[in-house]
């Protein structure tokens, strides 16, 4: 049955300001910042919600944990979700959006941003806030003091950059890093499910392996060789932008040695049981 010509005219009158709302309040410069943020805690509690109820009807395993086993277990879940979000987004800013690329004349890469850019930050601040506030009300279940520094420096430095405006290219750079995050939850979850000595997890850990050296070693010192080409650059930011560029990166990195350290040790481990 057709719609009436008032009909038509009403809807699209919603279409348009629906469309003014999103345009000049959602996605709006100033207020990008908080709409994203919000959209970043309120896409955790979804997640967590659909990993829950998902879990309870499709792993067996989920029902036989603890109740911290398995908030931990749908925590996890999220972290999932935001390190496959983030990573796409991460990988097309680096390698091959032409925002962050030298061949564009548009002022120092230092200080270059878009919408996007920062709704995707914004989204990533969410994140750490909502992860934070979990590994504080379960504390230590979830993760001892060195997740409490991670999550803190990350959520600073990330929160500096979309306010800021500034040195989003490196952030955007050390972000990648959460490429590995899958992986190390899937490990948790192999090893949860009782199948530590299965080739899931054997194969699992050397993913871990490689990714961890890619993304969590290689990469920052990329990172740091590009911040030393664009120093010049790095230099006009504000003095706290600045520091984070290097503090931040340099403590994490040596968070990323100490765990390959153990990632390496666990690997030879596993392996040596195979054999």
């Amino acid at each position: 049955m057709a719609m009436s010509e008032q009909t038509v005219t009403a809807i699209k009158s919603y279409q348009n300001q629906a469309q003014v709302l999103v345009k000049n309040y959602i996605i709006a410069d100033p207020f990008i910042p908080y709409t994203s943020i919000l959209a970043g805690l309120l896409a955790c509690k979804v997640v967590y919600d659909l990993t829950q109820l998902i879990s309870t009807f499709y792993f067996k395993a989920y029902n036989g944990l603890t109740t911290i086993q398995r908030m931990e277990w749908n925590n996890r879940g999220i972290s999932t979700v935001h390190a496959i979000f983030i990573t796409a987004l991460s990988l097309y800013y680096v390698f091959w959006s032409d925002l962050f690329s030298d061949q564009q004349h548009t002022g120092p890469i230092t200080f270059r941003s878009s919408w996007l850019s920062n709704f995707g930050l914004g989204v990533s601040v969410g994140y750490f806030l909502a992860d934070l506030g979990m590994i504080f009300w379960l504390y230590p279940s979830l993760g001892g003091m060195e997740y409490v520094v991670h999550h803190s420096l990350s959520g600073i430095a990330v929160a500096y950059s979309m306010f800021s405006g500034e040195g989003q290219l490196y952030t955007y750079m050390v972000l990648i890093s959460e490429v590995t995050t899958p992986e190390i939850n899937m490990r948790w979850y192999l090893d949860t499910a009782g199948m530590k000595r299965s080739t899931a997890y054997l194969v699992n850990g050397v993913i871990i392996f490689f990714a961890w050296l890619i993304a969590r070693i290689l990469l920052f010192v990329y990172m740091f060789y590009h911040v030393y080409l664009h120093y010049d650059q790095v230099v006009e930011m504000h003095a706290i932008g600045y520091l984070l560029v290097f503090v931040v990166p340099f403590v994490l990195a040596i968070m990323n040695v100490m765990w390959f350290g153990k990632i390496l040790k666990g690997l030879k481990k596993t392996l040596a049981k195979r054999q």
